[in-house]
């Protein structure tokens, strides 16, 4: 009976098929991942530093605004402490309801421009967000030529810049709980 051994042709042709294949189904399996810094890219960007200044210079005149409204019902108010006991109820009552006055102005007017959906963060949307977008574009269009299943993002919150469709799983989500 011949001697046969271990690493055989045979044994090692075998051994190559399915290591070739094993190195396959890696790398079909595997998924491409990348990461930007989308604030690194945004700071690059003229058009970004010229929308902070914008950004900067209605803050402060704002700011001013409503720093001088609030000034004046402090002043009304220094005013009435000063003049408190010649006035009588009645004209009391009535420098009171001013200076109360004039303190809401001076918060309707912080609203308007710093609340939640105030001026400012109109603003922001008005010159950042084109600049945002067009970042979002370069990167979905880098990504897709490198073939790339993710793209994170480093500079912000954002998490995910763009995703391959071929990963969102939602769908498959749905069957498994039976909707």
């Amino acid at each position: 009976m011949p001697k046969t051994h271990l690493f055989s042709a045979p044994f090692l042709r075998l051994l190559a098929v399915v290591t070739l294949l094993w190195g396959w189904s890696l790398e079909a399996s595997a998924q491409r991942l990348a990461y930007c810094n989308t604030q690194y890219v945004l700071n690059k960007m003229p058009e970004y530093a010229q929308a902070k200044k914008e950004i900067e210079r209605v803050t402060k005149q704002w700011e001013g605004e409503v720093l001088a409204a609030l000034d004046e019902a402090q002043a009304l108010e220094q005013a009435l402490e000063a003049e408190k006991v010649l006035l009588t109820n009645a004209l009391l009552a009535e420098r009171k309801k001013t200076v109360e006055d004039k303190r809401a102005q001076a918060r309707t007017l912080q609203m308007k421009y710093f609340g939640p959906e105030g001026e400012l963060f109109t603003k922001q949307m008005e010159l950042v967000r084109p600049l945002q977008d067009q970042v979002f574009n370069a990167v979905r269009e880098v990504a897709k030529r490198k073939k790339l299943d993710f793209v994170f993002d480093q500079g912000t919150a954002v998490g995910v810049l763009y995703a391959a469709e071929t990963n969102d799983i939602s769908d498959e989500v749905l069957d498994k709980l039976g909707r």
